[in-house]
């Protein structure tokens, strides 16, 4: 892809966008960052560009930027109808995205994890079986460093994983995994997307390049995944924790059981760290990408065994009264909640937070089942009691430090406090994080 002297617009200066930037001044491009946040608000951001020659459009977009553009680099927070891309793409102007310009600089192999859920803990387990496997692996993408730092680097290095949100995709052309997994699909980011269909449509993207030498791991127990998988080019390769596969890898009675091409590999379960229902599923599809890629059975095993959960997924705090309390705030969707809540009995369930759009009651059948009681904050709380609030003993709390009280108060010895939100956090909190040390702040102090 030639760059040199060509006119090229980066849309969005978060930390992509400033890769991207910096990667194309240093390939020779006529660069222009636009951003609508002011110069004192991207202080931080500047001064990494310090060292490029980069033409700024600060406090505002220009029209002009947008159609005069030969490429646009889009950073994935800007959605596909903005105005200006609309107008840019009528013009002709070509669109991408980091992963589409960094796929066209990366030569190693590349496995791209995609799903409403599990996708960080995925990434980061299949980046460290690689690592342990004695490849020289960079992990990034959605999660740590943007795939164009690898092209910038000029590192040298034998695998690639990659994390990979549905807002990644929307304006790829060539981007092209060798194994691309997709884990699970339920509604999210409906305050982006028309509707649930085009959310994903964008996320099936991963598979549009991809021909038959290569592979698609997808989940057969989500109906929705397995029926959009029927129409990929590449080999399927299904992963399961009810049914027991020819070719795939399934879970039964203990036993993680890859097959492929008539070769069997078993791997029991009993001492795997990494627990609940949704971390079966992670593990699989993270041992199907590496195997499928050459690693070894023994060492992948290892590593798998040593694994830990990741920090705000279903991470325990403490025990107080015989209760056990458990943090998960990353679960910001409802696909998440029910793992979590198919994870635990007899559950004081603290959930809420800033609506998302979807639908609550995919949770209906585990909130009767599961939940004894239910405590909601935050916007959501009035749409989530109309939805499930007649389902367990359902209570409202201000504050979460508050919910934390109440649970303390209505669970009884055996019970599990679980916070575990279906809503992300920006009405009350900076991000997810700070939920999390909130919620564990308050289970230390009770």
């Amino acid at each position: 892809m030639e760059l040199k002297d060509k006119n090229i617009l980066v849309v969005g200066l978060a930390k992509t966008g400033v890769a991207c930037a910096r990667f194309l001044a240093a390939k020779g491009a006529c660069v222009t960052v636009t951003d609508m946040r002011d110069e004192a608000a991207l202080a931080e951001q500047l001064a990494e560009l310090a060292a490029s020659e980069v033409r700024k459009t600060l406090g505002r977009h220009d029209e002009a930027d947008f159609t005069a553009a030969d490429l646009i680099v889009v950073s994935p927070g800007v959605p596909q109808e903005h105005p200006l891309l609309v107008a840019a793409k009528a013009k002709g102007v070509e669109i991408i995205s980091e992963i589409e310009l960094a796929s066209r600089y990366i030569d190693a192999p590349l496995a791209a994890i995609t799903g409403t859920n599990g996708k960080t803990t995925t990434t980061t387990l299949l980046g460290a079986i690689f690592k342990h496997n004695g490849y020289r692996t960079f992990v990034g993408g959605n999660i740590g460093n943007p795939l164009i730092e690898l092209a910038e680097s000029h590192q040298i290095v034998d695998q690639v994983v990659a994390e990979i949100s549905s807002f990644q995709l929307e304006w790829i052309s060539t981007f092209r995994p060798q194994v691309a997994a997709l884990l699970n699909l339920s509604e999210d980011h409906l305050d982006r997307y028309p509707d649930y269909q085009a959310y994903i449509d964008a996320k099936l993207r991963i598979f549009e390049n991809q021909t038959e030498e290569d592979f698609a791991v997808v989940n057969r127990d989500d109906p929705l995944v397995w029926k959009c998988a029927q129409g990929v080019k590449a080999r399927l390769f299904p992963f399961s924790r009810t049914l027991e596969l020819e070719e795939g890898i399934f879970c039964r009675d203990g036993v993680i059981t890859y097959r492929h091409d008539g070769h069997e590999e078993c791997f029991p379960t009993a001492a795997i760290q990494l627990q609940g229902v949704h971390n079966q599923e992670n593990i699989m599809a993270a041992l199907a990408c590496a195997l499928l890629l050459g690693c070894r059975p023994d060492e992948s095993y290892e590593t798998v065994l040593c694994f830990e959960s990741l920090h705000h997924r279903m991470e325990f705090v403490r025990e107080v009264n015989g209760v056990g309390y458990y943090e998960d705030s990353k679960a910001t969707n409802v696909g998440s909640v029910q793992k979590a809540l198919e994870s635990f009995d007899n559950i004081t369930l603290i959930a809420g937070g800033k609506d998302k759009g979807g639908s609550y009651e995919p949770l209906a059948a585990l909130v009767r089942e599961r939940v004894r009681h239910l405590i909601l904050i935050g916007e959501a709380a009035e749409r989530m009691q109309a939805e499930l609030g007649s389902l367990s003993d359902t209570r409202r709390a201000a504050t979460l430090e508050e919910a934390v009280v109440l649970a303390a108060q209505v669970t009884a010895a055996g019970g599990t406090v679980l916070m575990s939100p279906a809503c992300s956090s920006f009405d009350m909190f900076r991000d997810y994080e700070e939920r999390a040390q909130r919620f564990i702040a308050a289970v230390k102090g009770l």
